[in-house]
């Protein structure tokens, strides 16, 4: 259950970056309020899995699937660039969060 609770909490990470772009500089209050909701749940999530997951593991796939995440909504409906070197770093970085995952011992 820690895993699903981490996987949530990295979606909200996402959520919260997507708002703080939105928020332009905390100016527009929807966004900054989506900030600071999606902020709080993320962290949360986050103590919650540490309960039973390794710090180093956990924090690092939070990381993984909040980065991942937000580059791939960029790309999908904010016009980012996705060329096949954006895309091959993106990747490196899920075989490293699934690497984790798969080495770790919960």
């Amino acid at each position: 259950m820690a895993w699903v609770i981490l996987v949530l909490a990295g979606l909200f990470e996402v959520g919260w970056a997507i708002c703080l772009k939105f928020s332009k500089g905390f100016s527009q209050f929807w966004p900054t309020t989506g900030f600071f909701v999606f902020m709080l749940a993320s962290v949360y999530l986050l103590g919650v899995a540490l309960k039973s997951l390794p710090l180093g593991t956990a924090y690092t796939v939070w990381t993984g699937i909040g980065a991942v995440g937000t580059v791939v909504v960029g790309m999908a409906f904010l016009g980012e660039p996705s060329d096949i070197r954006r895309l091959a770093c993106i990747a490196l970085i899920l075989a490293g969060v699934l690497g984790l995952k798969l080495t770790s011992p919960h």
